[in-house]
């Protein structure tokens, strides 16, 4: 197959994995810079330029947007999609998942397990919000955040309101959500290709930090989900629409509670606490199912 790869910064760990595994199974892959490539709508002929040169027809499309550059990024992808190009996560998924609320909107109508969660526009109905999700302590995340980035744990009512009136001065949205105790700064991350999680993870935030990124000096280590967390990880994936995703859940006492649908996941900290080659089942999944013109969405909402 003729693959294409968008990332902006090759030399990644996940994107160099990607490359190799694609080139050890006997397939050509190309890497461009989403930001370097133009644009061209034009009725009944959609054309895609990076270097001053129009891109040639690929069999399919790997993204890897950051979450900075998502609205580019996913005309660029949907530029693919009207070449009849397969895309491994459709530019419509990749926006579900990247808008926060949408996504858990989504996953709630859906019925997969969430911590308690409130939204609201306006400083006033901060005491309304903290009631909502069962008091402090609360986690306050900014819907544009990522990598534990804008994640803020409040443990008492004054800090929870006075970081609520902040946000809400400076026009940021935010998300309120209940602080799950017993999962005691740890979570699973469960990595879905097609309807199969290929591997799964525990991860410990270091001691005092209740986010548990690897990037944040967390630790990772292989783990066995139970039946009940690869049901919610495999129904989080196809409510979203997504062909591969990471996603993160929270042990509780009702069960695994879903915190994030990641779709563009680094395999980084998955490869090296599993063993398994993730990017290898990427590119297995092309192999068996990218054909040209199929670019239905998938998912509802």
């Amino acid at each position: 197959m003729k693959l294409v790869m968008l990332a902006r910064n090759p030399g990644l760990y996940s994107h160099r994995r990607i490359v190799e595994a694609a080139r050890t199974r006997g397939h050509t892959i190309d890497v461009i810079n989403t930001l370097h490539v133009h644009v061209n709508i034009t009725p009944n002929n959609p054309l895609l330029r990076y270097g001053g040169k129009t891109l040639s027809i690929y069999d399919a499309v790997i993204p890897r947007i950051g979450a900075s550059i998502t609205h580019y990024g996913l005309a660029v992808v949907r530029q693919f999609e009207m070449q009849g190009v397969f895309s491994l996560n459709e530019s419509v998924a990749i926006g579900r998942a990247r808008d926060k609320l949408r996504a858990l909107q989504l996953l709630a109508r859906a019925g997969v397990g969430l911590p308690a969660t409130a939204f609201a526009h306006g400083p006033r109905k901060a005491l309304e919000v903290l009631a909502e999700v069962g008091g402090v302590p609360v986690v306050i995340k900014l819907l544009e955040g990522t990598q534990g980035m804008g994640v803020i744990l409040a443990e008492t009512e004054a800090s929870a309101k006075s970081t609520i009136e902040a946000f809400s001065a400076a026009n940021v949205d935010i998300l309120v959500q209940e602080f799950i105790q017993e999962a005691m700064g740890t979570d699973v991350r469960a990595l879905v290709v097609g309807r199969r999680v290929v591997a799964a993870m525990r991860r410990t935030g270091r001691k005092g930090e209740f986010r548990s990124n690897l990037h944040r000096g967390g630790r990772a280590e292989a783990v066995e989900l139970t039946p009940e967390e690869i049901q919610t990880a495999l129904k989080s994936t196809e409510t979203l629409g997504l062909n591969v995703a990471a996603v993160d859940m929270l042990r509780s006492k009702r069960g695994p509670l879903v915190i994030e649908v990641n779709s563009s996941p680094g395999i980084e900290g998955m490869e090296q606490a599993t063993g398994i080659d993730v990017a290898g089942a990427m590119i297995t999944y092309l192999e068996e199912h990218a054909r040209p013109g199929d670019t239905g969405t998938r998912g509802k909402g």
